[in-house]
């Protein structure tokens, strides 16, 4: 068991998730489960906004992959069946850090330093659900996009960030008034 390591594998960028399944498939198969102990596409969700056809916006969770083009791999490489199953999949570019030309070579394990801040990012992210990838500034004008408020624009006058929160000043029957609203739902104004 501790010959399982951590490793990397290059795939065609946009194709990790079938290599993840084909592999995770393939290890089910031919029962190499003592081989190969885990198949990771590291990955968080953020917000995007999102023009709909009627010309409104829209705050879409959108899963985004943290390692484009790599699959992570926690297996146990000597087996030379292994190393040819994974090398065989489609997708499969090879590994990172490898030269399959040089004979009785293996591919290089993650350090577990590397390995600790990426899977601590994944469970972060699972921990907090969603991260924002939008970032908004004083004085910006902002629309709010669901509440009470629905439907009104107001001037940013305060950011909360680690409460993922804006102090907004809404224009209500002709006076100002401040109101505070999570990231969520707010959208820029164009």
């Amino acid at each position: 068991m501790s010959d399982i390591k951590w490793y990397v594998l290059r795939v065609v960028s946009g194709q990790e998730k079938k290599v993840k399944t084909y592999l995770e498939k393939e290890v089910s198969i031919q029962k190499l489960e003592d081989y190969i102990a885990q198949v990771l596409t590291p990955s968080e969700k953020v917000y995007q906004i999102r023009k709909m056809k009627d010309g409104k916006s829209k705050k879409v969770a959108v899963e985004k992959n943290l390692l484009p083009g790599y699959v992570m791999l926690n297996a146990n490489l000597k087996n030379g069946e292994v190393l040819h199953t994974i090398l065989s999949v489609p997708g499969v570019l090879g590994f990172l850090d490898y030269n399959k030309n040089i004979p009785n070579t293996l591919p290089k394990p993650m350090r577990e330093s590397d390995v600790s801040r990426i899977l601590g990012k994944v469970e972060e992210t699972d921990e907090h659900e969603v991260k924002h990838d939008v970032s908004f500034h004083i004085g910006e004008t902002v629309k709010v996009m669901n509440g009470p408020f629905n439907g009104f624009s107001g001037i940013v006058e305060e950011i909360f960030d680690e409460k993922k929160k804006l102090k907004v000043m809404v224009k209500i029957f002709g006076r100002n008034a401040p109101v505070e609203l999570n990231y969520i739902e707010v959208s820029k104004e164009d």
